[in-house]
């Protein structure tokens, strides 16, 4: 009987070894040459999935956000607990540092290449939008429903803002400063953030 391969779980395979070298040794590093290394795969078959450096790199980073996507979605989907949900974007384990990391890296390359470009933005959105969860769970007003619609209520939505680049500013400095920045930091700094947030939220 012909091998039965199964292509998802192969991409799935190339998107971690891309992961890997994005990580160790930055974008530019991750050729097909050195990704079809990494996985184990000649050039050939890894050519197969992807024919250029570009396609393999962005099927990478749509993979990992994905991911995320998917954390994120778990926690919508049963009982919110505001402050594991935000912890999905921070650093706070090799693999969520390594996310971090190969964000940051494909910013830069976001300035040339438009579908890295559309992605960025439609990450924003997605911060934005689980900021917004917070506010209102502790707001104890309706959530949002989607991605780009504010919070009805304007000093609501600035606190949305404040929260966002919060999280933002933590993730960039657990991500290239782990030693000064450790999880168990991250996480009691995320907490007084959150405690501050809802006693200002709980009394408005």
């Amino acid at each position: 009987m012909p091998k039965i391969v199964n292509h998802e779980q192969r991409r799935e395979e190339l998107a971690r070894a891309v992961w890997a070298v994005v990580v160790r040794s930055g974008v530019e590093a991750a050729s097909v040459r050195t990704v079809a290394a990494e996985a184990g795969w000649s050039m050939g078959a890894l050519r197969h999935y992807f024919s250029a450096q570009d396609e393999l790199l962005r099927f990478a980073l749509y993979a990992m956000t994905r991911r995320i996507s998917l954390r994120v979605r778990h926690h919508l989907e049963h009982e919110l607990r505001v402050q594991e949900l935000l912890e999905e974007l921070l650093p706070l384990d090799e693999e969520r540092h390594g996310e971090a990391l190969i964000w940051l890296a494909f910013m830069a390359k976001s300035r040339t290449d438009p579908q890295v470009d559309e992605l960025r933005t439609t990450a924003w959105h997605g911060g934005r939008f689980i900021s917004r969860v917070a506010v209102a769970h502790y707001a104890k007003v309706p959530l949002p429903q989607g991605n780009s619609i504010p919070l009805n209520d304007d000093a609501l939505e600035r606190e949305a803002e404040d929260l966002h680049t919060f999280i933002d500013g933590l993730t960039l400095q657990g991500a290239n400063y782990p030693d000064q920045m450790p999880p168990v930091l991250q996480r009691e700094l995320l907490r007084r953030q959150l405690d501050a947030l809802r006693a200002r939220v709980g009394e408005a």
